[in-house]
C-alpha cells in the first residue's frame, strides 16, 4: 500500500466513533441553544491578531483589510486577507517539521487529532524554574495520583506560562526579535526522555502545551521535537485555557488548517468536558 493510500486509510474513523462525536456535539449545541452556561467546552486557542506571539525570527500574523461596509445593493459585506507563518500562535507541528519522510500537516491521521485526553500540571515546577522540562518523574507523580495515562491519549502539559500571554518578554523570556533573540529564549518544555517514555510506554496520540515550543527555550538540538516526530506524534503549541481543564475525563479536538505539504499551521483546538466527553472517548479509534 502506498504512503498516501495508507494516510487516507488511517484518516477514516470507525462509524461508531463518528456517531459518538456527532451525538456529543449535537448535545452540546442543544445545551448552548437552551441558554444554559457554556460549561462543557473549553477553547484552547488564542485569537490570531497583531499581538499573537511568534518565534522571534518570524514577522507574525498580518490581517490586511479588504472590502468592509454596506455595498451599493444595500447589504453589508466584508472580505479580508491574511498572511502568517505556519508556526506561531496556537498551532500544530506536523512530524515533517523535524523529520523527513514523516506526515505533513494534511497527512496527519485524524485519529491523532481527536481523542481522550489528560492534563499534567507542572506549573509549580515551572514557577521555580522557567526552563523546566516535564520529566518522566513528573508523569509518574501524576500517575501515582490519577492512575496510568491511558493508552492512545492526547497528553496536555500545563506549565502555567499561559498566564503571560501575550506579553512576549514574560512568555518567551525576551521581547527581542531576529535570529540573535533565539539564544535568549527561556520557557518550559518537555524533556526528550519523557517524550520517548510517553511514546514507548503510553503510545500517545499527540502532545500539547502552553508554551511556544515542545522543547524548552534554551534548546539547541530540539531533541524532543525529533523524538516525537520520528514516531509521527504531532505537537500542539501555544495552547490556551489549560487552567480550565480537569486532570482526566475530557476529549480534545485539535483541527489545523489543512495545508498540503505544510510543516504545521494554525490550529483550532477545543476540549469537550464530561459528560459529553464520556460518550465519545471510548468510540474514537486509536492511531495505528
Amino acid at each position: 500500500m502506498s504512503f498516501s493510500a495508507e494516510v487516507k486509510r488511517r484518516n477514516v474513523f470507525g462509524v461508531g466513533a463518528v456517531y459518538a462525536i456527532v451525538v456529543g456535539l449535537l448535545a452540546l449545541g442543544g445545551t448552548l441553544a437552551s441558554g444554559e452556561p457554556d460549561e462543557r467546552i473549553v477553547d484552547l486557542t488564542y485569537a490570531f491578531d497583531s499581538d499573537t506571539i511568534f518565534w522571534p525570527t518570524e514577522e507574525g500574523f498580518v490581517l490586511e483589510k479588504g472590502n468592509e461596509g454596506v455595498v451599493e445593493e444595500g447589504y453589508y459585506y466584508a472580505a479580508h486577507r491574511f498572511r502568517t507563518a505556519e508556526h506561531g500562535g496556537t498551532h500544530i507541528d506536523a512530524p515533517i517539521h523535524f523529520h523527513a519522510d514523516r506526515p505533513t500537516v494534511d497527512e496527519i491521521p485524524l485519529n491523532r487529532l481527536v481523542g481522550p485526553a489528560v492534563l499534567v500540571d507542572v506549573s509549580d515546577r515551572c514557577a521555580e524554574d522557567p526552563d523546566h522540562r516535564a520529566s518522566v518523574a513528573d508523569f509518574e507523580a501524576w500517575e501515582n495520583q490519577h492512575g496510568p495515562i491511558p493508552t492512545a491519549s492526547i497528553v496536555l502539559i500545563r506549565t502555567g506560562f499561559g498566564r503571560f500571554w501575550p506579553d512576549r518578554k514574560a512568555y518567551l523570556g525576551t521581547d527581542e526579535r531576529g535570529a540573535s533573540a533565539v539564544a535568549k529564549l527561556h520557557f518550559p518544555g518537555l524533556h526528550p526522555d519523557a517524550a520517548r517514555w510517553l511514546i514507548a510506554e503510553r503510545q500517545i496520540r499527540a502532545v500539547g502545551l502552553d508554551t511556544a515550543s515542545i522543547d524548552h527555550g534554551p534548546s539547541k538540538q530540539f531533541e524532543t521535537h525529533r523524538a516525537l516526530f520520528e514516531a509521527s506524534v504531532p505537537a500542539f503549541e501555544n495552547l490556551a485555557g489549560l487552567d480550565e481543564l480537569p486532570p482526566t475525563g475530557f476529549t480534545v479536538v485539535a483541527l489545523p488548517i489543512k495545508i498540503r505539504g505544510g510543516s504545521g499551521g494554525p490550529l483550532r483546538a477545543i476540549a469537550i468536558l464530561p459528560d459529553i466527553a464520556a460518550e465519545s472517548n471510548a468510540a474514537v479509534s486509536a492511531p495505528e
